[in-house]
């Protein structure tokens, strides 16, 4: 699988984080380097518009500056950029915190990058956000963690959640109420079956 990591300009505390060792191809964008830094992680791609980012860049990356007044975030032009590189999974790091306009529209970048056949996931120390399509999934229990589901469509029909807290059998979840909120994974594992409609799921710290 080509997976690749970003580190966006959101709030990190890169002391409580663990990014995992993999051969992911590392992008920063704009502010994201300093976290990227503070990790001891060399960037592989450094873009954007720089204008939260004033530090010198590492000569060994391949740098993209753009101008600030574009149509797409800085996170976006990076997963843009995974996309067309051919990435099947993409690891978001930063992107919660500060401001809420950004943190909004990266998770409508979940979509995008779901829309794209690939998978999308906004990490930091305290959640781990991502989105599914229709079909049935398994997922282990994080130990301190809440597990919630939240219709980002208009509405998700579930046909069966099971090893939480609060099971849900042949029922409807719709984005105008939150329902799946702070549920707990009880079991090793949950499993949900997604009959129509895309969920938003996150693990949440407790």
């Amino acid at each position: 699988m080509c997976e690749y990591i970003i580190f966006s300009g959101g709030e990190l505390d890169c002391t409580k984080i663990i990014v995992p060792n993999t051969n992911a191809v590392v992008i920063c964008a704009d502010r994201g380097l300093e976290y990227a830094k503070s990790l001891g992680i060399s960037p592989d791609i450094v873009l954007g518009d720089f204008d939260s980012y004033a530090g010198t860049l590492p000569e060994n990356a391949e740098i993209h500056k753009c101008a600030p007044e574009k149509d797409d975030t800085d996170t976006m032009l990076a997963v843009k950029l995974a996309l067309d590189r051919g990435a099947k999974k993409i690891m978001i790091y930063g992107t919660f915190g500060g401001r809420f306009d950004h943190t909004y529209a990266n998770v409508q970048t979940l979509k995008f990058i779901l829309g794209r056949g690939a998978e999308g996931i906004l990490r930091d120390e305290k959640n781990i956000v991502f989105m599914r399509n229709a079909g049935t999934y398994v997922f282990e229990r994080i130990n301190g963690f809440y597990f919630s589901v939240f219709a980002y469509t208009d509405q998700i029909s579930v046909r069966k959640l099971s090893g939480v807290k609060y099971p849900l059998e042949n029922a409807v979840i719709s984005s105008d109420f939150p329902i799946g909120v702070s549920n707990e994974i009880l079991s090793e594992k949950a499993v949900i079956d997604i009959e129509c409609g895309t969920a938003l799921i996150a693990f949440s710290k407790m």
